[in-house]
């Protein structure tokens, strides 16, 4: 197992190399971060923001520019991650350098007057990055979402509302003053899935009281299917977005 000192002290296997590479073209690309930014990486726990948060550590020693990061954790008071892995975690950003906070909050606020679905769980987690943003001036958030997250999202709109929408890879909110980078938009979910196994990153399970009914684990299959008959299925519905490009 190789552990995450010994990728930040540079002993980097080459397919680790090619996913932090794919991060980096991604962020070039869609221009995501510039000399002088402060990127607030939003943290789950799971493996995807993990995964982005060392992509962008080990990222910044190869280059010119110079950027910084921090991490916040949004903690459900009803869910919550156990000590153990909070201390495990912290553990995890100190090596990278990266500062990181974590913030208590309810999954289920009184608002929400006893509805809860996805979406509502994201536009609560979102609404509470973008309070923080703007109470410390960040005006860049980094989510972990990636290549699969891109792919199912599409096939939602387009099936159940009849739009051919998805998440995109730079998203501008109150004209432009704050940004959603999603800088793993081209990585697959299987090598995120292989950098889980093979290192040691202090993945963290967390619970989702949908997480059965969740109509994304019922696409995931569906979308292997399609991968067999092309292999690169994923990324055509990608590119049939013509995201635009800076």
């Amino acid at each position: 197992m190789i552990t995450v000192k010994e990728l930040s002290g540079g002993t980097i296997p080459p397919w680790i190399r090619r996913f932090i590479k794919q991060a980096g073209k991604n962020i070039n690309t869609y221009q995501m971060i510039k000399e002088g930014d402060t990127v607030l990486l939003g943290i789950s726990g799971g493996k995807d923001s993990l995964a982005l948060a060392l992509a962008l550590s080990i990222r910044r020693k190869w280059l010119p520019v110079r950027y910084e990061l921090t991490g916040l954790l949004i903690n459900w008071v009803e869910h919550p991650i156990r000590q153990e892995e909070l201390e495990k975690l912290e553990s995890f950003f100190s090596s990278l350098d990266i500062p990181f906070q974590v913030k208590n909050a309810h999954m289920f606020p009184e608002s929400f007057l006893g509805e809860f679905n996805c979406y509502l769980c994201s536009r609560n987690r979102r609404r509470i990055l973008f309070e923080y943003a703007e109470e410390n001036k960040l005006s860049k958030i980094a989510l972990g979402h990636h290549l699969d997250d891109f792919v199912e999202t599409s096939l939602i709109n387009l099936c159940f509302r009849g739009d051919f929408s998805s998440m995109r890879p730079v998203q501008d909110f109150f004209n432009g003053k704050l940004q959603i980078l999603r800088p793993l938009c081209t990585v697959r979910e299987s090598v995120i899935s292989k950098l889980e196994r093979e290192t040691d990153m202090p993945v963290a399970k967390t619970t989702c009281p949908n997480k059965e009914s969740n109509i994304r684990n019922h696409l995931k299959p569906i979308i292997s299917q399609l991968s067999h008959i092309d292999t690169l299925t994923r990324e055509h519905i990608f590119s049939a977005h013509h995201f635009e490009k800076d």
